[in-house]
Formats: structure tokens, C-alpha cells, sequence
């Protein structure tokens, strides 16, 4: 029988998906947002944040493996890494994944989320909360990039909500500038920049004001069902030339050597590198 409770996502007024729901397992109002967690008929635990999907079972390997894999790789020699959000801990299991890792320092403001995502959708984050590599600090993300010490980090991962609400202020100047500072030499940042077939200018914004900070902004793409609308677009932007534009043999003898070449789903050598190739109505986005 067709079932009688739908999910309707509401990141869009005029258009949207929905899920049919089998159980709903938590809704809660944290300090920061509502969180929803629900069994899907068809896409396993569904979280939402304020109506909008955050992840799914059935897709997070797309957008986890290129948010995490992409960054390491390009860089080449990562051996600490800065997580803000993320609360789900998906992003955070495939940095640990890297031999080479050191410390993965993950700040996420919300502990509910944390919270929830261990007790309902644990295979996501596996055992990186217990990995002693792994530094989780429940706080404000812009509040620990301002303070931490200079060239701290290799690569910083913004896994953000949408820039509204409590994810509002992890696109701005101030945040930008002291990521920069924060990073080593050869350091780069990666953050989501929505689907730009819907979301132009959250790319087209985020991107301009990267610049003012970074010598080096681009883009790549993912396909996240979820994400409606056609390519995710994840923001890059590095202190050095070429990061985005290593080949394809040389990533592969870097997965290889960080441990992870053969373990992934949708990531493989030749989709990093063509996900930087970009269609002309993304890229026209770009500052």
C-alpha cells in the first residue's frame, strides 16, 4: 500500500522532493536548529535540518567521498585536516581513512546532531568517533578558525548547511581570511556550494568572496540524488597553482599510497580529476 506520511523537503518555495515515510525516529528543536530523522522507503535514515535534506544511507557516499577524498588527494601530503560541520561524522571517517593523517580536528556546532547521528545512522561515521586521531569539539566553527595558530592545517573541509540560519556565517570575509591564515603553505579549503542550476548565486557569491583570500578559486561537481537540481557544486580554493588539475595517474598513486584506492563508490581517479571540468552554466558562476 502507498504510504500515508510523506517527508516534504522545503529548501525551494516553488518546487521539491519528498520521501515516503516508514517511521519517524527523532524530531528534535536544538539551540540551533530542527533535526529530523526518519526511516525512508526507499533511500534507508533520512536526516533533516529546518525541512532540508542533510543526508541519506542510500547516497552519502557521493557527497562524503568528494567533499573528503578530493581536497587530501589534490594537496598530496595532508597530514592535518579541519572539519567544520559535518556533524554526522561521514566526512570525518573518510579523512580518517588516509594513512598519512595525523589529526582530524572536527568542529560542529550543533551536538544534537552528533548526538543523533551516533544513536540513529551510526554506520555513517563507523568507529571515527573512537579513532584517537580524531579531535571532535562541539563549538562554533568561526570561533575556533579565528583563534587556532597560524598554518595549522593542511586542507579545511566546510560541510555547511545552505548560507542561512546557523550556517550563515561560514560564508563570509572574516572566515575566509582567517582560513587562509590558519592554512600551511600549500594549503587549500573546500566548502559546498549548493546546486547551481538553483543555486547560482550562492556559488557565484562564495566564490567572489574566496577570491579575496586565495590566489587560486574553482570549483568541482558531484551527482548527490538528493541534492535535486543536477550537480552539487563543492567550492576550492588554494594558496598554490595546479591543485585542482593534478592527472589522473599521479591521484591514483596517491589513493594508492593513502590507503583508500579500491575502497570507494563513486570517487575514482578519473572522476576527481573530469569533476573539475565544468559545464559552461557552473562555471559561469565562478568568480
Amino acid at each position: 500500500m502507498p504510504s500515508e506520511v510523506w517527508a516534504n523537503e522545503t529548501l525551494y518555495s516553488s518546487w521539491g522532493q519528498r520521501f515516503a515515510v516508514v517511521r519517524e525516529l527523532a524530531r528534535v528543536q536544538s539551540a540551533f536548529q530542527d533535526i529530523m530523522i526518519f526511516e525512508s522507503a526507499s533511500h534507508g535514515r533520512v536526516m533533516l535540518l529546518d525541512g532540508v535534506v542533510q543526508i541519506t544511507e542510500a547516497d552519502e557516499f557521493v557527497y562524503q567521498e568528494m567533499i573528503a577524498h578530493v581536497p587530501l588527494l589534490a594537496h598530496g601530503a595532508a597530514q592535518r585536516v579541519l572539519i567544520i560541520g559535518a556533524g554526522d561524522g561521514g566526512v570525518l571517517r573518510r579523512v580518517l581513512a588516509h594513512r598519512g593523517l595525523e589529526r582530524a580536528v572536527m568542529v560542529e556546532i550543533d551536538g544534537e546532531v552528533i548526538r543523533l547521528a551516533r544513536e540513529f545512522m551510526p554506520a555513517i561515521a563507523g568507529d571515527a568517533w573512537d579513532d584517537p586521531r580524531a579531535d571532535i569539539i562541539v563549538g562554533d566553527g568561526i570561533d575556533y578558525v579565528k583563534h587556532a595558530p597560524d598554518a595549522a592545517f593542511d586542507v579545511i573541509i566546510v560541510d555547511s548547511t545552505d548560507p542561512i540560519g546557523v550556517g550563515e556565517v561560514l560564508f563570509t570575509d572574516e572566515f575566509y581570511a582567517h582560513s587562509a591564515r590558519i592554512l600551511s603553505p600549500r594549503g587549500l579549503i573546500v566548502n559546498q556550494c549548493g546546486v547551481p542550476f538553483m543555486q547560482a548565486d550562492e556559488l557565484r557569491e562564495t566564490s567572489a568572496r574566496r577570491a579575496r583570500f586565495f590566489p587560486y578559486v574553482g570549483a568541482y561537481v558531484a551527482a548527490v540524488p538528493t541534492y535535486v537540481g543536477g550537480f552539487m557544486t563543492l567550492g576550492f580554493a588554494a594558496k598554490v597553482p595546479g591543485l585542482d588539475a593534478v592527472a589522473p595517474a599521479e591521484i591514483r598513486d596517491r589513493a594508492a599510497r593513502a590507503g583508500i584506492l579500491g575502497t570507494t563508490r563513486y570517487w575514482t581517479p578519473e572522476i576527481h580529476t573530469g569533476a573539475f571540468s565544468l559545464p559552461p552554466y557552473i562555471a559561469a558562476a565562478l568568480a
